[in-house]
C-alpha cells in the first residue's frame, strides 16, 4: 500500500519524542480513576475498592491485517475494540488503554495520525482514556500492541470456569459475518492483482464488511444483562470462532455442552455470501472468528428475563462433562465440536 500522500511529513523529522507529543497533544481524560495519563514515566490509576482487570493484544501486519484493503483509521479503531471486548467478557468496565506501535519508514506522520484517529474515536465512543504507550521503528511492517485496563466489583466479575450443568448457552448478535467480510476483501484483492483497472465489487456487502473492518465491542449487551438483573455464570468473547470459545468454557468449567445448529444466529447477508463462496454458513459461524460477540451461560431461571431480547440467542445448554461437547445438526445427527478456528501458529 502506498502511503505517499500529497503532503507527507517524515517521522524522522519529529523523532520519537516529537511524534509522541504530536499524537497525544489532544488527548482528553474522562475517567475519574485516571490520576495521571500521558506525559510522565508511567500512568497512575486509582480504582479505589474495585478489582483491576487487564488484557493485552498484539496485531501484526501480514498476520492479523492486510493494509492493501484495511484503512488505517479502521485498523486503529479495531485494535482498541478487540481489547475492550475482552474486558467486557469479564463483565467489567474498560477505563484506560496503553498503546505501543512499531512503525516502518514507509509510513509518514499523516498515516500514523490516521491510525491514532481511529484509536481515539474508539476511546471516545467507549469512554476510555489513552494513558500512555511507546513508539519504535520496525524493519518489517506495522505492529500494534494495546493493553486495556478495566475495573469491576468483585461480585460482578465473570470467568470462563463458572458454567454449570443445565445452564443455558447464549450468544449475542450474529456470527460468521466478519469471516465472510474477509472473504470478500480477499477475493477483490486477488481480482485487483490480476487486473488493476477493475474496480472492487463490494455492493450489497456493507454489513459483513463492517463486521470485519470496524467491529464493535458489546458494551450494550453487558448493560442489558445488568438492567435485566442477569449475571452470566461464565462468559467469553467470540474472537476465534464459536466452537473454539464453547470448548474454552467447557474445558475451564469441566462440563459438556449440546449446541443446536438451527439456533446459531447467522445474518442473511452472511448466509447468502457463504453460499456464493460455496461455504457452509454454519461452519463459517463455528470457525470464522473475529465477531467479537459475547458467548455466555446463564441459570435456567433467568430464561424468562432474556427470552424477548433481540440481541441474545439461546443456542444450547450445558451438560455433564461425561457427555462431551456436541452439536445437534439440523437433520438431527450429532457431531463432536472441534476447535477449527484461527490459530496464530498455522501460517
Amino acid at each position: 500500500m502506498d502511503f505517499d500522500n500529497t503532503v507527507r511529513t517524515e517521522l524522522s523529522d519529529l523523532g520519537e519524542f516529537g511524534l509522541i507529543k504530536h499524537l497525544t497533544q489532544h488527548i482528553d481524560l474522562n475517567q475519574s480513576s485516571t490520576i495521571k495519563g500521558v506525559g510522565d514515566d508511567a500512568a497512575v490509576i486509582d480504582n479505589t475498592n474495585l478489582q483491576t482487570v487487564i488484557t493485552t493484544d498484539m496485531l501484526v501486519e501480514g498476520v492479523h491485517f492486510d493494509l492493501s484493503y484495511v484503512p488505517l483509521k479502521h485498523l486503529g479503531y479495531k485494535s482498541v475494540i478487540v481489547n475492550l471486548s475482552d474486558i467486557y467478557a469479564m463483565n467489567a468496565e474498560p477505563r484506560q488503554i496503553v498503546v505501543s506501535i512499531a512503525i516502518s519508514s514507509r509510513f509518514g506522520l499523516e498515516a500514523v495520525e490516521e491510525l491514532y484517529a481511529g484509536m481515539l474515536l474508539a476511546c471516545s465512543k467507549y469512554n476510555v482514556d489513552l494513558v500512555g504507550g511507546d513508539t519504535t521503528s520496525s524493519l518489517s511492517g506495522l505492529v500494534i500492541n494495546i493493553t486495556a485496563v478495566g475495573a469491576a466489583k468483585t461480585e460482578e466479575l465473570v470467568f470462563r470456569n463458572g458454567a454449570k450443568e443445565k445452564n443455558l448457552l447464549c450468544v449475542s448478535g450474529d456470527l460468521g459475518g466478519a469471516y465472510m467480510g474477509l472473504q470478500i476483501l480477499e477475493r477483490e484483492k486477488a481480482v485487483f492483482k490480476e487486473n488493476p483497472n477493475l474496480q472492487p465489487d463490494l455492493s450489497g456487502k456493507d454489513y459483513i464488511l463492517e463486521r470485519q473492518l470496524k467491529p464493535e465491542a458489546r458494551k450494550d449487551v453487558i448493560e442489558l444483562l445488568k438492567s435485566l438483573n442477569v449475571k452470566p455464570t461464565a462468559m467469553i468473547d467470540v474472537s476465534d470462532g464459536l466452537s473454539s470459545e464453547i470448548l474454552h468454557i467447557c474445558s475451564q468449567s469441566n462440563v459438556g455442552v449440546e449446541l443446536y445448529e438451527e439456533k446459531i444466529p447467522i445474518d442473511p447477508q452472511t448466509f447468502d455470501t457463504a453460499r456464493e463462496f460455496n461455504l457452509d454458513p454454519t461452519l463459517c459461524a463455528l470457525s470464522g472468528g473475529e465477531d467479537y460477540e459475547l458467548l455466555f451461560t446463564i441459570d435456567m431461571s433467568d430464561y424468562e428475563k432474556i427470552k424477548h431480547s433481540m440481541e441474545i440467542s439461546v443456542i444450547g445448554h450445558i451438560t455433564n462433562h461425561e457427555k462431551a461437547c456436541l452439536m445437534v445438526a439440523k437433520d438431527g445427527s450429532v457431531h463432536a465440536l472441534k476447535a477449527q478456528g484461527w490459530n496464530v501458529f498455522d501460517r
